[in-house]
């Protein structure tokens, strides 16, 4: 591989993000309760991270836990949590709306992707619930997007890598697609090959458990995998 790969790390904590930073990671997926798969976090939270860390951090935009359909009072509240994470000096957003047929909302999408500029948007992992991957890649391009977060539709990245390396190969110098899922130092070397991926994401939830305040060990597995990451290159 001849450009530098890229680890995320998703936090909901201060000391997590700091643990993050300190292992190795390249930028921060930042959220509320991750147990239910990350919400937006809270103002004071986006606030206090941004004055501790200085790697990348992306917020989570994400009114609440469940499926990924919004209604008008939910995408509103998209729009002023984007509003929060800009005025907090966020570096990005993630984000994703289905519609109720399991379609990327491409309109309502776009029209979040034009709100969060000049911040770079990540399509999350709804991506993963969409009823055809390839229509959802080429609608996801459509909106505007960055990057999208995603399993390749499986319970994990290495279950779905196959899936991944031709979204990758579709996605071209398009889009960038982000392995996520269950990540871990033990298989993202065996990830990247399978899909060549560049970029990679993970919560370490197979290493340690969600709201485990074991702070030094979080910044061991990070470590381990910024390590795995770096033979990437």
């Amino acid at each position: 591989m001849n450009r530098k790969c890229l680890l995320e790390i998703s936090v909901e904590t201060v000391e997590a993000a700091l643990a993050a930073e300190s292992g190795g990671a390249d930028r921060v997926e930042l959220c509320g309760d991750l147990s239910a798969g990350g919400v937006t976090p809270g103002a004071a939270l986006l606030r206090a991270v941004r004055a501790q860390v200085r790697i990348p951090i992306f917020s989570m935009i994400r009114p609440r836990a469940g499926d990924f359909v919004y209604s008008a009072a939910e995408f509103a509240e998209m729009k002023r949590s984007i509003i929060g994470a800009k005025e907090s000096g966020m570096d990005g957003v993630v984000l994703g709306i289905l519609t109720k047929d399991h379609r990327v909302d491409v309109r309502r999408t776009q029209e979040l992707i034009e709100f969060a500029k000049p911040l770079p948007v990540t399509y999350h992992r709804a991506f993963d619930e969409s009823a055809d991957l390839h229509r959802a890649l080429e609608d996801v391009i459509q909106s505007g997007a960055k990057r999208i977060l995603t399993s390749g539709g499986a319970k994990s990245a290495l279950e779905g890598a196959a899936v991944l390396a031709e979204l990758i190969e579709a996605a071209g110098d398009r889009i960038v697609i982000v392995p996520g899922a269950g990540i871990s130092a033990l298989n993202i070397e065996q990830v990247a090959r399978q899909t060549g991926a560049l970029e990679f994401h993970s919560g370490l939830g197979a290493a340690l458990p969600y709201g485990s305040e074991d702070y030094n060990k979080f910044e061991a597995e990070v470590r381990k995998l910024a390590e795995a990451v770096g033979r990437l290159t």
